[in-house]
């Protein structure tokens, strides 16, 4: 075990895939020589070669599509888009391509690629630089969506993610990039894709969320505990597919649900997992599902931290369902 932060972790991941499985290449702006806008490959181009490490273009068409070629034939690519708001210039390779090469040819090919992509707000980067894009990825059937909130999870999903035979979109907060540290094993380990981590029991309500928005959704638990209120914290870690069952368990148990995200509100994941609450376990509800989310506005760069849901706004959720 070695105290990693959440970058140190996902380097860790792809310097060991690499090194394990010759298929494995990174591409992407600036991942070479400059080791990524955040450093997630900085001594990678030194350690693998301009062959396994590849600058490109600036132009996110040409990264998902070159990803996407790799991948039909054999190769294992990591791709890499500076921030998740760049995406879209790759939009249509990544929902109209990627993940329906599978369906459409019969599963003659398979996709086996990943693409990593920091998100979410919280680092005054404004409205390019801070949106939390993940409804778009989980509503397109042959994607798999994953958003880490801690070091160990982002090392052992990453891995797993690059060994998928789906492609992955793989979401990093970057607000907690370097925040926040903890013990990660050294050797080799994976985490499966779709299972939800129970970060603290409870018995009178569930705190839901992923990504960014973990460490006040923990801190909130921790208030409500001063009050002498036991709060079940879920991090749903992938969001398709999502922890169902853990996610019915544990609000069948408690009543309650409070859920969480920093995405805008409207047509948010957060919404959909609320709904199937909702709609499978009404009659085991003590109150109705409550959503804390960012606002449906552009993400603003003065109040940047106002955007995020806040301890007192995930409080003030809870006590309406505790009220209720």
């Amino acid at each position: 075990m070695a105290p990693m932060t959440m970058v140190q972790a996902l380097n860790r991941a792809l310097d060991e895939e690499m090194a394990l499985d010759p298929r494995v290449v990174v591409l992407g702006e600036d991942v070479g020589k400059r080791g990524g806008v955040f450093l997630v490959t900085e001594g990678l181009l030194q350690k693998y070669g301009p062959d396994r490490v590849m600058d490109t273009p600036l132009s996110e068409a040409a990264i998902v599509g070159a990803a996407l070629g790799m991948a039909a034939h054999g190769l294992r690519p990591v791709a890499e888009i500076q921030f998740a708001d760049y995406i879209f210039p790759g939009f249509d390779q990544l929902v109209s391509q990627v993940a329906k090469l599978r369906y459409r040819s019969g599963g003659q090919f398979t996709a086996p690629l990943v693409v990593r992509m920091p998100s979410g707000g919280g680092v005054k980067g404004g409205h390019h630089h801070s949106q939390s894009p993940e409804a778009h990825f989980v509503h397109t059937a042959g994607l798999k969506v994953v958003a880490v909130s801690t070091p160990y999870d982002a090392k052992g999903l990453l891995k797993a993610a690059i060994r998928d035979e789906d492609p992955v979109v793989f979401l990093e907060p970057k607000r907690l990039y370097r925040s926040v540290k903890e013990e990660v094993p050294e050797e080799d380990y994976t985490l499966p894709i779709g299972k939800a981590a129970l970060r603290r029991e409870g018995k009178d309500l569930t705190l839901i969320g992923y990504g960014t928005v973990m460490p006040e959704v923990l801190q909130a638990a921790e208030e409500l505990a001063k009050a002498g209120v036991s709060a079940e914290v879920l991090d749903l870690r992938t969001l398709m597919p999502w922890d169902y069952e853990a996610v019915m368990n544990s609000v069948a148990k408690t009543g309650r649900a409070v859920l969480v995200s920093d995405a805008p509100r409207h047509a948010s994941f957060v919404s959909e997992v609320a709904a199937t609450i909702a709609e499978d376990i009404l009659d085991m509800l003590l109150a109705p599902p409550i959503r804390v989310t960012g606002f449906d506005t552009p993400y603003p760069y003065a109040q940047d931290k106002l955007y995020l849901p806040t301890v007192t706004r995930i409080l003030g959720a809870a006590k309406r369902a505790l009220d209720y």
